[in-house]
């Protein structure tokens, strides 16, 4: 057989281990482990290579930030920041009508801040706020599916772990990730707040009341979340000011979280060897995944099967957004049937060559050039502030004030600069090879979320959706067919938020630099 037809054969192999419920680590191991060997014909260069594969994978700087995010998270559970954030939100929209599930969305959104995981959000805020909903009358399938959907928060609100390893599989920096999760995170969080009203307007026995508080309370309930706000701060806030890198920003993090969960009785001594152990735990699975995933996409590299894909999707004239629904369609319905970190080790290696032969535009030469002008015209008004930009910049450079305002005139009208003016202006990074980098940078961060969002969909579609289990789980009282029938409302408004980020790109990228 030959290489491609090797390769091409795996994928079926792999789903029918997977179904056969072979863990996704061990099943992508095998798989890649055997096309390995009979693609090269040599046993003895699959077993060098699960070698230097080990090696090189587990001693990667980058997947150091894995751990640190998920001993920061348990440290933030053991602090009781998560009963914290929602006495919080309760006190302030408790009273509303469907307030008390609001309260559960905005905690769970908050949580993820300092957490990263989606299923711990999900186990973590349904221990502290199911019983708070069932208490004020809330209708359980009402309850578990709300506290479901508010989970998937904890991976769309950064920082998360699941975007450090889309990065580094794509090597796009994780800083600017984490900041293009932002906006859409929100997004999430508000839009289950409008379903939560929908809900409660349509069904209106499946919300109970809750009497209204105090400001003062409603203040005192706000200082008590300052140690989320202070973490938060201090990780996020920290990376985008070039204090630390974000590896050790999540170390920051780890440390802060653990010094108020000290300070706050919740620590000691038996709970941080759990903390060290669990946290073990979670990261050996994970690496795991990581390794299999690894060597099954070496050995696909080797049959060239994702190159061909991808030469034959560019080859073909599709358009880009036809291709990019079809890929995001395929994560929501493999989203229902696998966790969201084995599915982006499983299909980024193969899908994201595709999305490389596509060109979204997201970029043009136009914008590139206003940019660098607008970013020439600031350094020089910095310099001589009392000036308007043009006399600054004639100022500063020595050029003709003339020459400025026709610069500013073409890019108000769209136009591109003139090689002869963009070198008198002193305009550098804008040629084309500098356009092509910004361009493909911008695809990767606006795909990532996307997929980030899409495969978080499939953790709460029923019938097989990981978060509906575990705060199921919890309330063996209510019927898993509640659950199922209130969660559409949520899938529904994921839908609509994830049409309305492939519409406009510029809303998840509107706070990210060009390099």
């Amino acid at each position: 057989m030959s290489a491609i037809v090797i390769g091409t054969a795996s994928f079926p192999a792999l789903l029918a281990l997977i179904f056969l419920r072979v863990p996704i680590g061990l099943a992508m191991f095998t798989v890649g482990f055997v096309g390995l060997v009979l693609v090269t014909g040599d046993a003895s260069i699959a077993v060098a290579r699960l070698k230097s594969e080990t090696y090189s994978t587990f001693s990667s700087y980058s997947l150091s930030i894995v751990p640190m995010f998920l001993l920061m998270g348990y440290f933030a559970t053991l602090g009781g920041m998560s009963q914290a954030l929602f006495r919080a939100a309760a006190a302030w929209l408790g009273h509303r009508r469907g307030g008390v599930a609001m309260s559960a969305v905005g905690a769970c959104a908050g949580f993820g801040a300092i957490c990263g995981s989606s299923l711990a959000t999900a186990a973590t805020m349904g221990r502290v706020a199911l019983p708070e909903l069932k208490q004020y009358g809330y209708a359980g399938g009402f309850s578990t599916a709300t506290l479901a959907a508010g989970g998937t928060l904890g991976i769309l609100i950064p920082p998360s772990v699941v975007l450090v390893i889309y990065a580094i599989l794509t090597e796009q920096n994780i800083a600017k990730l984490f900041l293009a999760a932002f906006i859409p995170g929100v997004l999430a969080a508000l839009g289950y707040v409008v379903v939560i009203s929908i809900y409660v307007r349509l069904y209106p026995d499946a919300a109970g009341t809750r009497a209204r508080v105090g400001y003062a309370e409603r203040l005192r309930a706000l200082v008590d979340v300052w140690p989320v706000l202070l973490v938060f701060a201090l990780v996020v806030g920290g990376i985008y000011a070039g204090w630390f890198t974000p590896t050790e920003g999540a170390a920051v993090g780890a440390l802060g979280t653990g010094v108020i969960a000290w300070a706050g009785g919740g620590l000691t001594r038996a709970t941080l060897a759990e903390s060290f152990v669990e946290t073990g735990r979670s990261t050996a699975m994970i690496f795991f995944i990581v390794l299999g995933a690894a060597f099954y996409n070496g050995f696909l590299a080797l049959t060239q099967v994702p190159q061909d894909i991808a030469a034959w999707v560019g080859g073909q004239g599709f358009s880009p957004v036809l291709v990019l629904v079809f890929v995001l369609v395929f994560y929501l319905l493999l989203g229902c049937l696998m966790d969201s970190l084995s599915m982006i080790l499983l299909t980024i290696p193969i899908f994201w060559p595709v999305m490389l032969e596509l060109d979204f535009g997201l970029v043009s030469m136009a914008e590139l050039h206003a940019a660098r002008l607008a970013e020439v015209l600031a350094e020089a008004q910095a310099r001589f502030p009392a000036l308007d930009p043009a006399q600054a910049m004639a100022r500063a450079g020595e050029i003709p004030a003339a020459l400025v305002d026709e610069a500013r005139a073409l890019v108000a009208r769209g136009e591109t600069l003139p090689r002869d003016m963009l070198r008198e202006l002193g305009i550098r990074g804008a040629n084309q090879g500098a356009l092509d980098r910004i361009n493909t940078e911008q695809m990767a961060i606006w795909f990532g979320i996307l997929v980030l969002i899409v495969v978080e969909v499939g953790l709460i579609t029923p019938p097989v959706g990981m978060n509906l289990f575990i705060i199921n789980a919890m309330d063996r009282s209510t019927p898993m067919g509640d659950t199922y029938r209130a969660v559409l409302f949520f899938v529904a408004s994921d839908l609509v938020r994830v049409v309305i980020l492939v519409a406009f790109p510029v809303i998840t990228l509107v706070l990210i630099p060009w390099s």
